[in-house]
């Protein structure tokens, strides 16, 4: 199986919001599209998954355009995608009988995902003692409606599975049991498609990238090779003493600088030996002195730092564009 995408385009009006998309996955694995917001993620995400049209381009599985009628494909999208006022175990039930699961293996798989994402007592709550119908979707909090969606998309038990934001609003602890759920869906090889503003959680799941600005592609290819590409040139250092002064007079520029240790970026493994040299003649106690490749964050920043700066995009995707998809999505 493979997943390829070709020269991707969306246009609205003048506005092109996806400009030549193109990425390839030939096996099993995750693979992350990262961007500020309104940068075309999920604008790209709906248009594979045929939620909208495109105005260029193909999307190919197994080398045929991709037929999500055809191909057993999971979703979750960033928004709620549950209806509010219908009990929970009614949706779990239609959206497992659109994917022709049959009545019974839906519920002995939504069986199992309540207890493992720990929803039992919504899906199956009682009432002196005895079972009541399950709760409303608009009873629970976003984090719990969160796993409900998360089930919603793997009872087909999809090849392909396309994750918008999966672990947005998340705690920690459920941020975990979602991380490990995603894992074995990985260890089962399936192809996951992946959009995350967390850099930590791409670098933990994703071995390939693409970054869009607004629209355009502006990095692509394997996380490893992208790093190296980069060389060891940030530095963390912690330390007993100022080495301001010492900084200053090599002009090894500061990143940043927190109570804790200072970021710096050095040009080689050269200048950080002469820099440790100079801090242990100076009698500066090292505490520590960790040269590294750049983090996906770093290089996120370096990338596209200027377009948030320009737009004033930080969170949430602009409400123009939000209307657009929102009207092409119900036609």
């Amino acid at each position: 199986m493979s997943l390829e995408v070709k020269e991707l385009v969306k246009r609205y009006g003048e506005k092109t919001v996806v400009n030549q998309l193109s990425f390839s996955m030939n096996n099993a694995g995750v693979y992350a599209l990262l961007g500020t917001n309104g940068a075309g993620k999920t604008t790209s995400l709906r248009i594979i998954l045929g939620m909208l049209a495109k105005d260029g381009g193909e999307v190919l599985w197994k080398g045929k355009p991709l037929d999500t009628m055809a191909t057993n494909v999971g979703y979750l999208a960033e928004e709620r995608g549950l209806y509010p006022k219908y009990s929970l175990m009614d949706q779990l039930l239609y959206f497992a009988k659109l994917k022709n699961v049959t009545s019974n293996e839906a519920k002995k798989r939504i069986k199992s995902f309540a207890k493992r994402l720990e929803v039992e007592e919504y899906l199956y709550p009682t009432k002196k003692g005895k079972a009541v119908r399950s709760r409303n979707a608009d009873q629970l909090s976003k984090g719990n409606q969160q796993k409900i969606q998360l089930m919603a998309a793997l009872l087909s038990e999809p090849d392909l599975l396309v994750l918008d934001e999966p672990l947005s609003g998340l705690d920690p602890v459920n941020s975990d049991l979602f991380k490990s759920i995603i894992k074995e869906e990985i260890a089962k090889g399936k192809y996951l498609i992946m959009s995350s503003h967390q850099m930590p959680i791409i670098e933990e799941f994703c071995e390939d990238i693409t970054i869009l600005d607004r629209g355009e592609t502006v990095l692509k290819g394997n996380l490893n090779q992208i790093k190296k590409g980069y060389g060891r040139v940030n530095m963390n250092i912690k330390c007993e003493g100022d080495i301001h002064k010492i900084l200053n007079e090599m002009s090894i520029p500061i990143k940043d600088e927190t109570p804790e240790e200072l970021q710096v970026k050095v040009n080689g493994e050269g200048q950080a030996n002469k820099l440790l040299k100079k801090m242990l003649e100076n009698n500066i106690q090292v505490i520590k002195f960790e040269l590294r490749e750049p983090s996906l964050h770093e290089i996120f920043v370096e990338k596209v730092g200027g377009s948030i700066q320009e737009t004033g995009e930080v969170e949430g995707t602009s409400q123009e564009t939000k209307e657009k998809e929102g009207a092409a999505y119900e036609k």
